[in-house]
């Protein structure tokens, strides 16, 4: 299934989300809403991975998007993931989230095996970053984006139909504010698709950024100013937690998650 455009070298792609050169280099032919794969070999080693973890253990909560979803509970970043231990265990939390992926790439893995069979009864989405890169949007690509979010979203309800779908909106990155303007241009679209009971929409960036969509000191990574640090995900834990007791009760003594995979590139930290 060739597609123009994709990235080839991206050897520490789970690690990473897109630098604006290789956002740049991203084919206009590859639409935010038709899938797409990646076909760096270490991409296509994740989606194995995840593929094999989708048939593990038990699934009640799927967290799905790029990088900023992967780090939370990935073994290469042992910090974060024993965040999310203490957040999630006992709700059965697994993540799928994989860097550097546009939203056409996550459809591609879900349309390719990442959700089937696995029945989760939450599904918590964050994506459209990569898809903004660190370039100024105008309004029609905005709308696109958003529109590759909502396809997510429609993939999610017809494989996994028992679920809520949390959608997160896009966070504030500050590695070049004039992006700014299209993340709130997104994030009003995907709001609008919220209806209360199958899909919720969760704001957290008045807690991340001020009104000018400047950080919060400390929230985001001062490298890159586009991860959170500890700090920023539990803002965001904190904020899922009252939904996943609402839906699913308080998390059990035991878990039966799957267990964690990290980017299969990375060394040994």
């Amino acid at each position: 299934m060739a597609v123009t455009g994709l990235i080839a070298s991206c050897t520490l792609a789970g690690a990473v989300a897109l630098a604006p050169s290789a956002a740049r280099r991203q084919s206009v032919s590859e639409a935010a809403d038709r899938p797409a794969p990646r076909t760096d070999q270490n991409s296509m080693t994740a989606h194995a991975q995840l593929l094999e973890k989708a048939k593990q253990g038990r699934v009640d909560v799927y967290f799905l998007g790029d990088s900023i979803v992967r780090r939370w509970g990935a073994l290469d970043y042992p910090e974060l993931l024993a965040n999310w231990k203490q957040n999630f265990y006992g709700w059965n939390a697994g993540n799928f989230g994989w860097g550097a992926d546009r939203t056409q790439n996550i459809l591609w893995r879900l349309e390719n095996g990442e959700l089937d069979g696995v029945n989760p009864k939450v599904i918590v989405l964050l994506a459209g970053t990569n898809n903004v890169g660190a370039q100024p949007r105008d309004e029609s690509v905005s709308a696109e984006i958003a529109r590759g979010v909502k396809a997510i979203v429609d993939v999610c309800h017809r494989k996994a139909p028992g679920a809520t779908i949390v959608l997160t909106a896009i966070f504030p990155r500050n590695d070049n504010m004039a992006v700014m303007p299209a993340i709130e241009r997104i994030n009003q679209q995907l709001a609008t698709f919220a209806d209360g009971k199958r899909l919720r929409f969760l704001n957290i960036n008045d807690r991340l950024a001020d009104s000018n969509g400047v950080l919060v000191p400390g929230v985001l990574n001062e490298r890159d100013k586009l991860h959170p640090t500890l700090k920023g995900y539990q803002i965001w834990a904190d904020a899922l937690k009252p939904i996943l007791r609402e839906l699913l009760g308080p998390p059990a003594s035991t878990d039966l998650a799957p267990p964690p995979t990290g980017d299969p590139s990375a060394v040994k930290r």
